[in-house]
């Protein structure tokens, strides 16, 4: 294969840092440890930090120097506000206490509590109403500060004692040190522009807000790890309350987690509570961690952001309680996430275990292992208030007179948060680095056939490489080792269970033996290459009817067309540049065009091929160079949309068996959790059965996003159940006009507006054996269909009288949002 025309050679990077136990190392940009170093046979990569059993010696002398507080260790003149002294959760709740938003909530709770008991007749037999009245408020408010008070000192972190963070931090690098026995990496260029921007934050006494992308419960470890060894102030870490489990909870509490909970369940003291301590946190100056996603993306790439926390600190700048916060993106990459095996169980429809100590303390084992490095990249942070400044002022230079002009209405808020959210998640992807690991199981992931040879295998992470760097991404671990080396590190680390090695023959053969698994590695780079691979999927609808080099030629308004749509239904997965779908896709198709994988044809007196805005396609087709490669680069970018363009077909296939078996059951609600299982089901079967490529399909978090579509085209309409708890449920139907129709003998009509989405989405579905997508859902898959779909209306809910069903407002409400 000839080299790429757009291939780049490694750009020169500041150097890393390794924080590995005591040591912190320089190392060029991007190095790897050597397998055996100069100095004589493999070190124990651990070394930094004793172990009783083999240096007890060394070992005492280590715990002495912690607890003693020698040199960077004391933790004591840190950067940013002081922390870890006696007396600091009092002062916090006494802070927060007095918060005048607060102190107005309990007032006004109060207030309405009285209202209800005088309704109820129970001051009428007082002989001075207003005298009982004012006692009882007074007792009402008492009672309502003591439950704010309780609230409050369960939710806050509690940075009491200096020599518990020692010992922390000593504890959590030990454990950490021995499952990623390569340490933590990061750029130095990047800490000391940190550093710089947390001096300046200490003394105007503002607050860094980190916002991490989060993979594991190894990410708020590493983070703590890297702000402590560097003396920056810890930051308080937003956590769900499902780990403030006996003991653990404890230790994380005065550590730096704070407790809240998943749901708020229209809490209004406890939602009022949370608003007051993000603004004591951010008058203050205390950095804060929150991750942007919610919870632990389960597939490897990034999840939609979610605006619970966002929406607390974007209300302390914009009403001006706080003067302004510093955003910092941040990404955290492994060689290998230590709960991809849970992960894979949850996603095929098990049960997300309750935390507990025991589980946590089982996963011991973990500890031994070799899982490679840590690698944490901090984007240059920037400032929330003038981030709110430069939005305000496009939108009232676009529409002067639109109510987004009003930075508190609640259109602009939404919009100011969306932008946001996005934004972070920009900043993050900016700054990954791509490890060997996700190279190989991209690799691995996007070939034909059973496996790959070991110099086949070379030759493609180092394509793979170079299309990373091309595209402004980072790869670790290449300056200074050869390919093989890293990929025999890479895997190492991945292990047998997910990459199989086959030594007895001509050539080292690897397999992939895991694919599910292998997937969330791929994952972690599939956001670089995203506008190529909606391309060569929309090309593929042409490229998959055979024929010669004419036939698989499409128009441009074909491409754009079909580039649109599959944009639209993976808004939820995936970020797209923010330059339109027009321009990018002119951009992107010059890329692949440079690149030599496909020809494009153009207007006569043709325009400037660098110029994307003026150049005139009328078609495209795969190169000719590229026909005899085989397809290979063609195909790699299809092979990363696929699964999520079969998980999707398959979400839509499952929506024909929401079609009402009896007229009578048209206006019946269906549990949405439970339509998800079955569809999980009905992919499991059509995957055994040969009706479906990849068993990634039935991916429990990509089919939830599935119906989230389909709720937002108006496919499906919703309703919540209006039981006041954290425990509502959600119930789906189809809605009137996609509804399909059913024949003579009861069988579903394979026609309509659902019918034409499916084959739509159809169209750019690999073709597979045993699967003639002529007649893309055959009679079986429809019959599977349907069989599963009955099952769910036999439990169904009919709406009675008197049910308020929320479906059109909530329809109209998020068209409103979409629009903004």
């Amino acid at each position: 294969m000839s080299p790429s025309k757009t291939d780049v050679p490694p750009q020169t990077s500041a150097p890393d840092l390794e924080i590995l136990g005591d040591q912190v190392t320089l190392h060029p940009g991007g190095y790897v440890q050597p397998t055996v170093p100069e100095d004589g046979p493999e070190r124990n990569l651990v070394e930094h930090m004793a172990r009783f059993r083999e240096s007890p010696l060394d070992f005492l002398r280590e715990i002495s120097l912690y607890v003693s507080g020698t040199g960077w260790r004391a933790y004591e003149d840190v950067i940013g506000q002081p922390i870890y002294y006696p007396g600091f959760s009092d002062n916090m709740k006494a802070m927060i206490m007095r918060t005048p938003m607060l102190q107005q909530r309990i007032l006004d709770l109060a207030d309405k509590r009285l209202d209800v008991e005088e309704k109820a007749g129970l001051f009428s037999h007082a002989h001075d109403q207003g005298k009982a009245k004012a006692i009882r408020r007074d007792e009402i408010v008492s009672s309502l500060r003591e439950v704010a008070l309780g609230l409050t000192d369960g939710m806050i972190c509690k940075m009491e004692s200096n020599r518990f963070i020692r010992f922390a931090y000593y504890s959590a690098t030990q454990l950490l040190t021995r499952a990623y026995h390569q340490g933590i990496h990061v750029s130095s260029e990047e800490v000391l522009r940190l550093r710089s921007v947390a001096e300046t934050a200490a003394k105007n006494k503002h607050s860094i807000i980190f916002l991490p992308c989060h993979r594991s419960h190894v990410d708020y470890v590493s983070l703590q790890l890297i702000c402590y060894r560097l003396g920056i102030a810890l930051p308080t870490v937003v956590a769900g309350d499902n780990l403030k489990i006996p003991v653990l909870g404890s230790f994380l509490q005065h550590a730096g987690a704070m407790w809240i909970r998943r749901s708020f369940a229209n809490d209004a003291l406890y939602t009022t509570l949370v608003q007051s301590y993000m603004d004591t946190l951010l008058q203050n100056g205390f950095n804060v961690e929150c991750f942007i996603e919610g919870g632990r993306s389960r597939t490897g790439k990034l999840l939609s952001p979610k605006f619970g926390i966002l929406s607390f600190f974007m209300d302390s700048v914009l009403s001006g309680r706080v003067d302004d916060a510093i955003i910092c993106p941040v990404s955290t990459q492994y060689d290998k996430v230590v709960e991809t095996e849970s992960y894979i169980s949850e996603l095929l429809g098990q049960p997300k275990p309750q935390e507990n100590l025991r589980d946590f303390l089982s996963a011991s084992s973990v500890l031994s292992l070799k899982l490679g490095r840590v690698d944490v990249r901090f984007h240059e942070p920037w400032s929330l208030r003038s981030f709110i400044a430069e939005q305000r002022a496009r939108v009232s230079d676009a529409k002067p007179s639109s109510a987004l002009s009003d930075p508190l209405s609640p259109q602009s808020r939404i919009r100011l948060l969306r932008t946001l959210g996005y934004r972070v998640l920009s900043d993050i992807n900016a700054v990954s680095v791509v490890m060997p690991t996700a190279l190989i199981g991209t690799v691995l992931l996007t070939l034909r056939g059973r496996g790959v040879g070991k110099s086949e295998l070379i030759r493609r992470v180092e394509w793979l490489s170079a299309r990373v760097r091309a595209k402004g991404g980072r790869v670790a671990h290449f300056a200074g080792a050869p390919t093989s080396t890293i990929i025999e590190r890479g895997l190492d680390v991945l292990g047998p269970g997910l990459v199989g090695t086959i030594d007895d023959l001509p050539e080292t053969t690897y397999t992939a033996v895991d694919r599910f698994q292998l997937s969330f590695y791929r994952n972690m780079t599939i956001h670089l290459f995203i506008s190529e691979a909606l391309v060569c999927a929309a090309m593929y609808t042409k490229v998959k009817q055979g024929g010669g080099p004419d036939n698989q030629r499409i128009s441009f308004d074909a491409l754009y067309e079909q580039v649109g749509f599959l944009s639209s239904i993976f808004r939820g997965e995936f970020i797209y540049p923010t330059a339109g779908l027009l321009l990018n896709l002119h951009r992107t198709l010059l890329g692949l065009e440079s690149d030599g994988v496909i020809t494009l044809t153009r207007s006569d007196g043709r325009a400037d091929p660098h110029n994307a805005a003026d150049t005139k396609i009328f078609s495209v087709e795969i190169s000719s160079m590229e026909r005899k490669n085989g397809r290979e680069n063609f195909d790699f970018y299809n092979f990363l949309l696929w699964p999520f363009i079969e998980s999707t077909w398959l979400g839509a296939v499952s929506l024909m068996g929401l079609t009402p078996p009896r007229p009578s059951q048209s206006e019946a609600w269906l549990d949405i959790r439970q339509a998800q299982e079955t569809t999980q089901t009905l992919g499991k079967t059509l995957y055994h059965q040969g009706d479906l490529s990849y068993f990634e399909a039935v991916n429990k978090e990509t089919l939830k996003n599935a119906y989230q579509l389909f709720v937002e085209e108006g496919i499906v309409l919703i309703r919540k159940s209006s039981i006041e708890s954290s425990a509502s449920t959600t119930a789906i139907r189809l809605a009137p006009d996609w509804t399909p129709q059913r024949d003579g003998n009861g069988s579903i009509v394979p026609e309509g507006r659902l019918w034409d989405f499916i084959e739509k989405i159809a169209k750019s579905r690999r073709e597979g054996k045993n699967r003639r997508d002529g007649a893309t859902v055959s009679t079986r898959v429809l019959r599977l269909a349907d069989l599963v779909g009955k099952e769910l209306f036999e439990t169904a809910v009919v709406p009675g009288e008197g049910e308020i069903l929320e479906d059109q407002r909530r329809r109209a409400r998020r068209k409103q949002e979409a629009r903004l």
